[in-house]
């Protein structure tokens, strides 16, 4: 008897232990941005365990795709069922997954060349702060990473190589390397050409400085896309671009088509490609 009570005792309190160490995901968070004269909405998965202890976490800063918000990775892409499970079998670390929202009136990541609206300087100046002041978020370069699918994907890759000091990996899903205008726009000629500079992968490697380059090939670089994707050509020209400034990069071309279940294959491998830069490979 005092056996099966110990064992019944035991086993509820297994049950407690592992009920408290769920993960968390809130679906919209809030915040003011000076820089957009607006809130912005965001999402964020908090991993297992974080309400139990003051550990800090590495950030993966996960970016949605045209058309979507900040709730897409959370509804259609699973994230907190993939996350979890990655997690839990050892194929990432624990880490803090936070997915901003470029659902706006201006559709993309990017500033707009007449200065109308300057998502890119929201996203460096105010949400990563934001996030680092608000949650246990780690703050140097090699905690942080950055992906996203389609136009998350091209809003990966400029904004790496744009900054590429602020990320320890990149991993662009399926991306688009255009880049999105207002269609209707105050943009001078010369602003017009110096966006198109701006927000143009050639174009930025060529003009880059040695001390650049070289931090965007300290960058560890995963790039992917599925073999019936009608961004295949984008990736792959990208692919032989990186290759050919020598600029060291994963490229996996693999089955699948610019659809959910592709994006949702690779979260595990996004994941435990950022946790090797994490937990130092």
């Amino acid at each position: 008897m005092k056996h099966l009570l110990l064992t019944t005792i035991l086993l509820i309190s297994g049950i407690l232990v592992v009920s408290a160490q769920k993960s968390q995901v809130f679906e919209t968070r809030k915040i003011k941005s000076d820089i957009l004269k607006m809130e912005r909405n965001y999402a964020i998965y908090l991993p297992p365990g974080y309400e139990e202890t003051d550990q800090s976490y590495p950030v993966l800063y996960l970016l949605h795709g045209s058309g979507d918000d900040h709730t897409g990775w959370v509804q259609f892409g699973q994230v907190q069922h993939i996350a979890d499970k990655a997690i839990s079998e050892g194929k990432a670390a624990p880490m803090i997954i936070v997915m901003p929202d470029a659902n706006t009136q201006v559709r993309g990541y990017f500033n707009q060349p007449d200065g109308s609206f300057n998502y890119e300087d929201f996203f460096f100046k105010e949400l990563i702060p934001h996030i680092e002041k608000t949650y246990r978020a780690r703050s140097d370069q090699r905690y942080r990473a950055i992906s996203g699918l389609s136009m998350g994907g091209g809003g990966t890759i400029y904004y790496t190589l744009h900054h590429p000091e602020v990320f320890a990996a990149a991993a662009p899903l399926s991306a688009t390397t255009g880049a999105w205008l207002r269609e209707k726009t105050k943009a001078t000629e010369k602003q017009l050409d110096e966006y198109k500079t701006n927000y143009n992968v050639d174009s930025i490697l060529a003009n880059a400085s040695p001390e650049t380059l070289d931090k965007i090939k300290k960058v560890r670089w995963y790039v992917s896309c599925g073999d019936d994707d009608f961004l295949y050509r984008d990736n792959s020209e990208l692919h032989i671009l990186f290759r050919d400034k020598e600029i060291p990069h994963e490229y996996r071309v693999k089955d699948g088509a610019h659809t959910w279940t592709y994006w949702r294959m690779e979260l595990p491998e996004v994941m435990n490609f950022a946790s090797k830069s994490f937990t130092q490979y």
